[in-house]
């Protein structure tokens, strides 16, 4: 099939390697809270000038620079304390850099975009691969600013890149950017002031194997005790022994608690970071921790049971169940969400949905889904799409990497076993070859739901297109319907009917085929095919 490129064989994805939960610092006091923000603040100070050392230092980074940035944290803050900061220092610095080079990717492939449909005819006709010319001399003149636009930006990224420079905004830089329209956003400059500092502490302790509770910076014990290890320059405000302040809260994990109980137990490293929301004006404190690697089920074990295909979509998720021979059984499901709104809203709406679909699953019998492989990174610039600003904004809307890494941590925790296809033609192919005969009176069948039994079959290894049918008089009821898919097992479901002897009307005996071979038809349309019609002569009388 010329054109189309090679389909990537399904694999079985990989379990979650670490856990997050979080809950509430309630019952705070005026003095808990002040402590909380003194705390944060001084910290925060500190990694800010850390990172501003790493990123001074660039690709000339070494193990030497970094224990020299540590000692200097040490004096005025603690030993883990600077161990903390120095290694989140290092972390942000290595994600500017991915991002770094995603931005480069991006820019590039922009580029190369441009310079084809420049290269072409005004109006020249594109393909579904490969877009045509510009449709009028002033987009094209407009299109050819732009190049030289990006042309500029992209040499500047390389050159950061090659010199090892980043930039990086504590706090973030769309925060930064509201101090501008603050009244876009709803604000206050007091309000945005709190939440800009906010942003900008520093409050998280790596955990440690073998210490006390798992944690000698941050401890929370069994029991919900909370105490903190105060940096040197605020040790004047501990309330107990060894410098460390403790809150006047207790706290517990309503979601896996058990499981940190245990790690607390067995004083095994866990790591917090405790954050203030200010928009509620309320305290978290997040427990994490890493889990050893799941071992991953054969693929063929995982499908033992069926399959569930869910096709991905900006509002929906559609999903149909499969049996072993990758037809779709009972009626499609569909589970909706809504993307509108803050962060916190949109992930619990994903989270709402994924817990549907695995609750379904579950009742279902099914222990494997499968869904696509998706990657919009390259897919979403305006110059691959051009005009399409509505799709643009639809596929950028999708929340694949989170609806995947959420989908991961909760189908482990359930029992099920994700299957990751490639996406190539599902959503074509389905709806070529599946949404029109599985749409009945009763029953409207959509692209989206056709795609899911076209994701879930390519998961079995089955061809997503169904079996071609054969010529009218070569199906076993002579013009009937022979494209149902066949157990493996049955005999014969591939070859011709067999030849039975006799006629096939129920009016004739069984024996009548042996008793007419041996008597000639009276008709001449009745005759066989091998006797030869002769006229006998005349006969001759005496």
């Amino acid at each position: 099939m010329g054109g189309l490129r090679e389909v990537a064989v399904p694999f079985v994805v990989t379990g979650p390697s670490g856990v997050a939960v979080r809950t509430r610092l309630t019952c705070l006091t005026a003095g808990d809270e002040e402590v909380l923000r003194l705390v944060g603040a001084h910290l925060g100070s500190l990694a800010s000038r850390d990172l501003k050392v790493r990123c001074a230092d660039g690709l000339e980074h070494s193990a030497e620079s970094w224990a020299a940035r540590k000692r200097g944290l040490t004096g005025v803050s603690s030993s883990r304390w600077a161990g903390s900061i120095t290694k989140a220092t290092h972390d942000q610095w290595a994600l500017a850099r991915r991002g770094q080079l995603a931005h480069i990717q991006g820019l590039e492939a922009g580029v190369k975009v441009i310079r084809h449909r420049l290269s072409l005819p005004v109006g020249a006709k594109g393909t579904r691969r490969v877009p045509g010319g510009y449709r009028s001399r002033r987009e094209w003149h407009a299109k050819a600013r732009r190049l030289r636009v990006l042309e500029t930006r992209l040499e500047k990224v390389r050159a950061d890149r090659d010199a090892g420079r980043v930039r990086v905004v504590r706090g973030g830089r769309r925060l930064l950017g509201t101090r501008h329209h603050l009244a876009d956003a709803g604000l206050t400059e007091a309000e945005w002031r709190r939440r800009w500092e906010a942003g900008r502490w520093f409050f998280q302790a790596d955990g440690e194997s073998g210490k006390r509770f798992g944690n000698e910076t941050i401890r929370i014990t069994p029991e919900g005790d909370v105490s903190i290890k105060l940096p040197a320059p605020l040790a004047h405000l501990a309330n107990a022994a060894h410098g460390k302040y403790v809150l006047a809260t207790k706290v517990s994990f309503a979601h896996r608690g058990s499981e940190w109980a245990d790690r607390v137990a067995a004083n095994r490293a866990v790591a917090y970071r405790i954050h203030h929301d200010t928009g509620r004006d309320r305290w978290y404190v997040t427990a994490s921790w890493q889990i050893p690697p799941v071992k991953t089920v054969p693929l063929e074990a995982a499908l033992a049971h069926g399959v569930i295909g869910v096709d991905t979509n900006a509002d929906h998720l559609a999903a149909w169940r499969l049996d072993t021979h990758g037809n779709p059984c009972g009626e499609p499901r569909r589970f909706a969400y809504d993307l509108t709104g803050s962060a916190p809203h949109r992930d619990a709406q994903v989270r709402h949905a994924l817990t549907r679909l695995l609750h379904w699953a579950h009742s279902c019998g099914v222990t494997a889904i499968a869904v696509e492989d998706l990657d919009f990174q390259a897919e979403k610039t305006r110059e691959r799409h051009g005009r399409r600003r509505r799709f643009r904004q639809l596929i950028s809307g999708m929340p694949t990497g989170r609806l995947r890494a959420r989908l991961v941590s909760m189908a482990d925790q359930a029992g099920m076993t994700i299957i990751a296809v490639d996406p190539a033609y599902t959503s074509r192919w389905g709806a070529q070859h599946w949404q029109k005969p599985v749409t009945s009176t009763t029953r409207k069948t959509s692209r989206h739901d056709a795609a899911s039994i076209a994701i879930g079959r390519r998961a079995q290894g089955h061809p997503i297109r169904r079996r071609t049918t054969p010529p009218p008089h070569d199906q076993s009821d002579r013009a009937g319907h022979r494209t149902v898919q066949a157990d493996r097992r049955a005999l014969g479901r591939e070859e011709t009917r067999p030849r039975i002897p006799g006629p096939r009307t129920r009016c004739v005996p069984p024996d009548a085929a042996r008793t007419r071979a041996t008597r000639a038809s009276n008709t001449v349309r009745g005759a066989r095919s091998d006797q030869e019609w002769v006229q006998n002569s005349l006969l001759l009388t005496e």
